[in-house]
């Protein structure tokens, strides 16, 4: 069992070869609480197993989200509706997403999204439900997308200036795109409600194969005082499993 000051989680879509019942007891019984990133149907199968899902998937995509108008009409009822279904669940985060720019300006896009999250913040307030955006990279998985450096998701937050938004830092995605992630998260944990793991390149296991060092990182994550959940994130090339275990036991600081 990990010994973390702060919550164990673990993507569904990476070890999606697992039947999701049997993943639920085996995350289980290698200390972690949450299965996330998954539909609603999917939240009893976990839940039955003692497990939460820390991280619900919403109603954006990646591609196609916040940043430009015309979809708020779309994305705000149906986010609003996920939100308090996450509510009635019992469960604590729900992701959302930029969108890709498709030519928009940074300072464009940040005011569509703020406009377009501003509207379901008094759903989430009360519902007691936070919304996650995540940072991605647009350099080499996802092309376009705009939430794609800390500085504009922390100004995001700030125009939205609500508890019940924050960002989803994702350690893989923001590696890729600025590096500097102990400091970066020193500097702006305040505004960080969730993490992603991910060795770099590749995002595959996190241990000394790639460039990230990970125990120190979570080191620095437990010592912002942060008490929600780090999710793994990676796709593993060897036993599933035995990455599972070996990862919790270098994320458990």
């Amino acid at each position: 069992m990990n010994h973390s000051r702060y919550r164990h989680s673990v993507c569904r879509w990476c070890f999606a070869g697992i039947p999701l019942d049997k993943f639920a007891l085996d995350a289980k019984s290698l200390g972690f609480q949450s299965i996330e990133l998954l539909e609603p149907a999917e939240w009893p199968v976990v839940q039955r197993a003692g497990l939460t899902c820390a991280l619900a998937n919403g109603t954006t995509q990646i591609g196609e989200g916040f940043n430009r108008k015309e979809n708020h009409a779309r994305f705000v009822p149906s986010m609003k509706e996920r939100i308090v279904q996450c509510a009635d669940a019992g469960l604590p985060n729900v992701i959302c997403f930029s969108g890709n720019r498709h030519g928009l300006s940074d300072e464009e896009g940040l005011e569509n999204c703020a406009q377009g999250l501003r509207q379901i913040m008094p759903t989430a307030e009360q519902k007691r439900v936070t919304v996650l955006m995540e940072l991605l990279n647009s350099k080499v998985d996802h092309k376009d997308y705009q939430c794609d450096h800390t500085a504009w998701g922390v100004e995001l937050v700030k125009r939205v200036g609500s508890e019940r938004f924050k960002l989803l830092y994702d350690i893989y995605h923001m590696q890729i795109m600025e590096g500097d992630i102990i400091a970066t998260i020193r500097d702006h944990y305040s505004y960080i409600g969730h993490y992603h793991t991910g060795g770099c390149p590749g995002r595959h296991e996190i241990d000394d194969s790639q460039e990230l060092n990970y125990a120190a990182i979570m080191r620095e994550i437990a010592e912002t005082g942060f008490s929600g959940f780090v999710a793994q994130e990676f796709l593993p090339t060897r036993d599933p499993l035995r990455s599972l275990a070996d990862a919790i036991r270098i994320c458990s600081v």
